[in-house]
C-alpha cells in the first residue's frame, strides 16, 4: 500500500530518468516578453498553460536561475508568445543568455507595450497575479489582460528533447 502517510520507503526518482520521461509529454514553447527602458527583453519558456476562464488566468514555470524572469517579475507586465512551426532559432536564440536577444528578431507593440514577436501562433498579454514555489522553478500566475491568435498557423512542439511538426490527419 502506499498512500500518503504511509510508512514504505520514498523511492528516489533520478532526474535524468524523470527529463527523460516527462519529454514524452509534447508541448507547446513560448517566449516570454517585456520592453524596458533599455531595450526589450525575453526568455524562452516551455511549461505553459492556460489555467481559468472566470478570472482569464495562465500559469507558466520559470527556473528559478532566470535572470530575465526576475526583471519580468520586476516590471509585473509581460507577453507571452506562442511559438509557430519554423520558429526553432527564435526559441533556441532565447534560451541563451546572449547580450541581445532580439537582434534581427522583428516585433510589433502588444496594446500594453510588450514586444509580440512577427509569426507567432498567439500571443497573450499578461500581468503578474501571483507566484508559487515550485522547486527548482517558480510557479507562476498571471492574469491575462488581452490576447491574439493566427488562424493560419501551427504550433512548435517540443517532444523527446527535439523540435517537432504536428501533422495532420489524411481523410
Amino acid at each position: 500500500m502506499s498512500a500518503a502517510g504511509s510508512e514504505e520507503p520514498q523511492r528516489i526518482v533520478d532526474p535524468l530518468v524523470m527529463r527523460d520521461v516527462l519529454g514524452h509529454f509534447a508541448s507547446g514553447v513560448t517566449v516570454l516578453t517585456a520592453d524596458t527602458a533599455d531595450g526589450p527583453i525575453g526568455f524562452t519558456c516551455q511549461s505553459f498553460s492556460s489555467l481559468s476562464l472566470e478570472p482569464p488566468l495562465v500559469a507558466f514555470a520559470p527556473a528559478r536561475s532566470s535572470r530575465t524572469w526576475a526583471r519580468l517579475r520586476d516590471l509585473g507586465r509581460f507577453c507571452i508568445n506562442v511559438l509557430a512551426e519554423g520558429q526553432d532559432a527564435v526559441s533556441q536564440n532565447f534560451a541563451r543568455s546572449v547580450p541581445d536577444k532580439f537582434a534581427g528578431v522583428p516585433w510589433t507593440p502588444s496594446p500594453h507595450g510588450s514586444p509580440v514577436l512577427d509569426d507567432v501562433v498567439a500571443w497573450i498579454d499578461g500581468e503578474l497575479w501571483a507566484e508559487y514555489d515550485g522547486g527548482d522553478h517558480t510557479i507562476v500566475v498571471a492574469r491575462v489582460l488581452d490576447l491574439g491568435a493566427s488562424s493560419d498557423r501551427r504550433p512548435l512542439l517540443f517532444h523527446r528533447g527535439s523540435y517537432e511538426l504536428l501533422h495532420r490527419a489524411e481523410g
